[in-house]
């Protein structure tokens, strides 16, 4: 007996077994380690290869780090598209796999090639900086890594999710088991590029620590082609984004029509065909895109009621859509604010880092990327303290066994923990610099420990801010929207980035005195002001926080009770926010 898969292909019902399950996920698992142990490592350690081996600082250097960062981010939603309308999610993650390797490659080239990178430079003097055809080559690989990124982040755990049937409980069973496994080699992945990768790449060999991921993206995508025969493969199905784009359109072409407030008007309004989307009554905010479901031609839908033209006539369930999207863009914008705080860990933190003193014992040094690793801590602990300890307790004071700290007050503590965290990094600045003044030396006397407090505070900012402003784009949206949340949250990191580019340029441009010198800028930071910027920040925090409680926050309508459990939504947001 055949059986016609979405694939368009001719299976037997036994070859269709014979798909899918754990025989698939034990190749998408292993790609995806592999993907992730390269990326990571490249991630956390590019703000020292460039400022080491490019001889690029200050304005330079954070400009590329942060449109690098904003860029492979703000590709995920393309990616997510490409997926949807075009290739469907096999297609995309291969694409995105080899893209990721030539990139990777070429980053690997211009470390092991000398001539592909400027002559290297002893810290504390003037440095030669790079030639445009170098810099050419370099942005090149960088590009090749964003676009990679922009392909494998929408599609990896969905393309996971595929090969379970969903519509039956062994299925759900399997899936949740999928996503815990997922995490798990995540966090294998995680702790071998920041601590064996990162630290050949500082103490040892850049060729050779970029050799390892080069050739860990070459074994995902062979053991991701090798895995071919077992995969489920669905057809490109669509994207709500195009569909948005319809309502859009077709609301700007009725735009001379008038609401009835009647609603005596008739509406395109055809039942949902599909038993997994929930379907949308029409709701009397944002009224202008109702127009775009006005039936104002009878011609606009044939006799069997369908509509000929679906640039120019669109469903409620359409427009409802894009009116939940527009309905989170209050606390979008407040997102992104809370998020410039944890932006500057990487890059400013990275800096600070570098020019303190690392030595743990006699002998050993510790690599400056390394420095996240606390934020990641802390993160972890929190969830640990939050889910173990917090709700217990919460749910046995209040007598509910669902009890929670609401999403509201989550956000508004992380804001709050973004302007500490910025404060704090002002203080920890302050007498680093000094101390290094004093001394009359590039590095300055104070451990690196010193900046344990603000990088704790950043990883509290992405526990309670970040993870539940994921946690709201995720519950404020109808199921069949879930991808789509997780495309505005990618959207979220990378205007952050672009954010925090902009801020940095415009501070350096009105700071910058007749003697050259600037807040921000150069290759030493003891002759900066990098204290005064994060006070600048920590004031961002502080109109943020306004902000949220007295606009943004009366957008939020789910309850605590309506939500997923804060490890859940961490375990989808860890790799999407890669701290970058």
């Amino acid at each position: 007996m055949e059986t016609k898969l979405e694939d368009g292909f001719q299976q037997t019902n036994f070859q269709r077994k014979r798909r899918g399950g754990w025989r698939a996920i034990k190749y998408i698992l292993a790609n995806e380690t592999f993907e992730k142990l390269a990326s990571m490592s490249l991630i956390a350690n590019i703000t020292l290869y460039l400022r080491s081996m490019y001889n690029l600082e200050g304005i330079v250097l954070i400009n590329v780090v942060s449109i690098w960062s904003g860029s492979s981010n703000i590709l995920s939603p393309a990616g997510a598209l490409l997926s949807d309308v075009y290739l469907g999610r096999f297609y995309t993650l291969l694409i995105g796999s080899v893209a990721s390797f030539v990139g990777m490659g070429a980053m690997t080239l211009t470390a092991a090639i000398p001539h592909l990178r400027p002559p290297f430079c002893p810290e504390n003097t003037v440095c030669t900086q790079p030639h445009k055809w170098q810099l050419a080559i370099l942005f090149i690989g960088l590009a090749l890594l964003a676009i990679g990124s922009g392909c494998i982040r929408p599609c990896n755990i969905a393309f996971g999710a595929d090969q379970f049937d969903t519509k039956t409980e062994k299925g759900k069973a399997q899936l949740q088991r999928f996503y815990n496994w997922w995490y798990f080699t995540f966090t294998i992945a995680l702790l071998v590029a920041l601590t064996a990768v990162v630290y050949i790449q500082t103490n040892i060999s850049w060729t050779l620590g970029f050799g390892i991921p080069t050739v860990c993206f070459l074994l995902s995508i062979v053991i991701f082609l090798i895995g071919c025969h077992t995969y489920i493969y669905h057809k490109p199905r669509g994207s709500i984004f195009i569909d948005m784009v319809r309502v859009v359109r077709a609301a700007c072409g009725k735009r001379s029509l008038k609401l009835d407030p009647d609603s005596k008007q008739c509406f395109y309004d055809p039942p949902v065909t599909d038993p997994t989307i929930l379907k949308l009554n029409r709701t009397n905010r944002l009224k202008f895109f109702d127009k775009a479901a006005i039936i104002s031609d009878p011609r606009e839908v044939n006799s069997e009621g369908i509509q000929t033209n679906s640039w120019k006539l669109c469903s409620i369930q359409q427009v409802e859509q894009l009116k939940c999207l527009i309905g989170c863009l209050p606390i979008w914008v407040s997102g992104i604010l809370s998020l410039l705080a944890m932006d500057q860990q990487n890059t400013f933190g990275i800096l600070q880092a570098i020019q303190m003193n690392r030595k743990v014992g006699s002998h050993f040094i510790i690599p400056p990327a390394w420095i996240g690793l606390t934020s990641m801590v802390a993160l972890s602990i929190w969830i640990l303290i939050y889910e173990r300890i917090v709700i217990p307790l919460m749910q046995k004071y209040k007598k509910n066994s669902s009890a929670r700290i609401s999403v509201k007050e989550r956000i508004r503590i992380g804001i709050a923990m973004s302007i500490a965290c910025m404060l704090v990094a002002a203080i920890c600045e302050k007498h680093r610099r000094e101390a290094a003044l004093k001394q009359g030396s590039f590095e300055s006397p104070v451990s690196v420990f010193l900046l344990a407090p603000q990088l704790i505070l950043s990883g509290m900012v992405e526990a309670f801010a970040a993870v539940s402003i994921m946690e709201f784009f995720t519950t404020q949206m109808p199921e069949n929207m879930r991808s789509i949340a997780g495309a505005v949250f990618f959207l979220s990191l990378s205007m952050a980035s672009y954010l925090s580019s902009a801020i940095v340029n415009i501070i350096h441009s009105i700071t910058k005195g007749d003697n050259g010198m600037a807040w921000l800028g150069g290759h030493d930071l003891n002759k900066n002001r990098l204290d005064y910027f994060y006070c600048i920040i920590a004031t961002v925090g502080g109109v943020n926080l306004l902000y949220f409680t007295f606009f943004a926050s009366k957008y939020i309508f789910v309850s605590s009770a309506d939500t997923e459990p804060t490890a859940t939504i961490s375990r989808e947001l860890s790799y999407s926010s890669n701290r970058s």
